[in-house]
């Protein structure tokens, strides 16, 4: 810990706290999780250590960027990029009931989706999608972390058995305590879209009894007639009660609403003021098969990120 500065703590859970900390080498400001190994039984140490593992394969501009990781007198310290903007909980609570513009829902469901994708295509099931798991830059850009509990699958079709998870986004196969897989996840992204148009969770109860069968049953509260009939669509697709007429992650990036969604995000990366070089380019590499489905506005893209960043270039 000697490389950092403490700043102040932003967060603390059972076993250990997240450290807003600065790089004493160059004052780059980070997240530091520091859990406490000693006080965990052999099953959470494991949880940790897995989510060192997790994070340090996954490479994605929507996914939260873990810098290194450590163990010093018995406390694993896990180190990442800081979000500064905080939480998508957070920036829905602090809505105070003034619903989120449309066009906003489907830029931060669309990255979402992007960083879900990223995850699921390494047959890795995150398994605690909540609004508080998903953060935003001071930019606004959205990234997925705590993969606490993520499982990795030998297969993508291979069903997990562990009942896990927050209580508002688990689907009906996980409180029926069934086997389940990455559709689970797409459930839980359910939540969080119907958390985002709503301001509220799809299902609540007043005791885990009845929210189990509010989840079973599948029926929800409508989204607020303001939204359009594609946003409703989706949230209705999502919640599936049945995992297998549930679409995957790929089959929802591939219908014609989110295609179009997927590329204003894939445009705005590449405005002038947006992000350097290279994340551009693993945007590219993480989302060509999308781009390639149309051809014009995949040039237009490049075309546009050529003239904003000729001066760049030209160096």
């Amino acid at each position: 810990m000697e490389k950092y500065q403490r700043i102040r703590k932003i967060g603390e859970g059972a076993f250990g706290k997240a450290i807003l900390v600065k790089q004493k080498q160059n004052g780059r400001e980070c997240v530091i999780k520091e859990i406490s190994l000693g006080r965990m039984g052999p099953k959470e140490r494991e949880g940790s250590r897995k989510e060192v593992a997790v994070l340090s394969q996954l490479n994605h501009p929507n996914i939260v960027t873990y810098l290194e990781s450590f163990e010093e007198r018995g406390t694993l310290y896990i180190c990442m990029d800081y979000c500064a903007g905080g939480d998508l909980y957070t920036k829905i609570n602090q809505q105070r009931g003034a619903l989120i513009h449309e066009d906003q829902i489907w830029n931060y469901f669309a990255q979402i989706c992007l960083a879900i994708k990223h995850i699921h295509d390494r047959k890795i099931l995150h398994r605690d999608i909540k609004s508080q798991n998903i953060f935003l830059t001071a930019e606004g850009r959205v990234k997925i972390g705590d993969f606490g509990i993520a499982k990795v699958l030998n297969n993508t079709m291979e069903l997990a058995r562990t009942c896990i998870g927050t209580p508002y986004y688990l689907s009906p196969e996980l409180v029926e305590n069934k086997p389940y897989n990455n559709k689970s996840d797409v459930w839980s992204l359910g939540c969080v879209l119907y958390e985002m148009t709503t301001l509220k969770h799809a299902f609540e109860a007043g005791n885990m009894k009845n929210l189990v069968l509010k989840i079973i049953r599948g029926v929800y509260p409508p989204i607020p007639p303001k939204y359009s009939y594609d946003l409703r669509g989706v949230i209705a697709q999502l919640f599936k009660r049945s995992p297998r007429d549930r679409p995957s992650i790929n089959a929802l990036l591939r219908k014609n609403i989110m295609m179009q969604k997927v590329r204003n995000v894939l445009s705005d990366e590449v405005s002038p003021c947006s992000l350097h070089i290279e994340n551009f380019f693993t945007f590219y590499r993480n989302n060509l098969h999308i781009l390639q489905k149309n051809s014009s506005h995949f040039t237009e893209i490049i075309f546009t990120f050529y003239r904003n960043n000729l001066h760049i270039l030209q160096k």
